[in-house]
């Protein structure tokens, strides 16, 4: 029986990992990480050496590679991503398909997260999904009727990029940004300025005293009852809602799968998430969808490549 492949490929570490479908969608029977070599055709080579011997003489069905962009799919090339400084001109796809005798297909991390919750995930049986990554950053890929949506120049789904407001936590470069309020960094900041005014009323926040600003402490915090703490998952879950609305009206989709953060304090976000969106969307476009955490938790990057493998297997010749 033939395998499929999977590269991730990150800034500081890459993972490749072997997969076989399976009754219950795919099954991961191998995985090995690296660090990152910086220059990318010694890392490639170190990926591909590692693929071929996880491979265990099997025959290679497809490989897919996922990375962060700005990256050119159909070249299979990466354009100096923020991430990978100086990966550029070079094909990755066509030294995977040299090196491994298979088809392969190169895709932006968050198009491949949304493929694999779409396929294997909780987008399974969604005509029109958007998954919204909701970690260190936001991005957003989005898939209609089981094809990637990549746009004139392969950078749909830059939500973050989105203004929410005039003032407020950056991100993307933007005071204000859908991801300066929805991500790790932007619950950072938020906890930074609302802890600071409790601070000034006498009332420093648990985090604060702990000295820790991170997305798992401040969510520990507001599960106590810390009111700084809580405060800030309201703001950024009535900035998701406000988001979303803008997302539920463009692009009508019926499905919303929201990764990392929102899956792990889905508790603490969706219900001033909900009132937003019940107050902010049209009644008939939100009906028609429904929105979930991510199912394929810390291994979605794996099940992300294997996406993309998958879909290089099944491409025509």
């Amino acid at each position: 029986m033939s395998i499929l492949l999977g590269l991730d490929i990150g800034g500081t570490k890459c993972a490749v990992s072997v997969g076989e479908e399976a009754a219950e969608g795919i099954r991961i029977l191998r995985r090995e990480a690296i660090a990152t070599p910086k220059d990318q055709r010694t890392a490639m080579e170190a990926m591909l050496a590692l693929a071929g011997k996880l491979a265990q003489g099997q025959a290679v069905a497809g490989v897919g590679i996922s990375a962060g962009g700005p990256l050119d799919a159909e070249s299979g090339m990466l354009c100096n991503p923020p991430n990978l400084p100086g990966w550029h001109k070079l094909s990755l796809t066509r030294m995977a398909s040299d090196a491994l005798h298979a088809p392969s297909v190169l895709e932006n991390d968050a198009n491949a997260c949304a493929l694999a919750e779409w396929r294997w995930g909780a987008g399974q049986g969604s005509r029109v999904m958007a998954f919204l990554t909701f970690g260190t950053g936001l991005g957003a890929g989005i898939v209609l009727d089981g094809h990637i949506l990549r746009g004139a120049t392969g950078d749909a789904g830059e939500l973050g990029h989105w203004r929410l407001s005039g003032f407020g936590p950056s991100g993307y470069g933007k005071a204000g940004s859908f991801e300066g309020y929805c991500s790790g960094g932007g619950l950072g900041q938020l906890a930074v300025t609302i802890g600071e005014r409790y601070c000034q009323q006498g009332m420093a926040p648990s985090y604060v005293l702990a000295g820790a600003y991170d997305a798992k402490t401040v969510a520990d915090a507001a599960r106590a009852g810390d009111a700084a703490a809580l405060e800030v998952f309201r703001v950024c879950g009535e900035s998701l809602g406000r988001g979303l609305a803008l997302l539920v009206d463009f692009l009508n989709p019926d499905r919303i799968v929201l990764g990392s953060i929102y899956a792990r304090c889905s508790d603490l976000l969706t219900p001033p998430m909900e009132a937003v969106l019940r107050a902010e969307s049209l009644p008939r476009s939100l009906a028609a969808c429904s929105v979930k955490p991510a199912a394929l938790g810390e291994s979605i990057g794996d099940y992300a490549a294997l996406a993309l493998a998958k879909q290089a297997a099944d491409k025509p010749c």
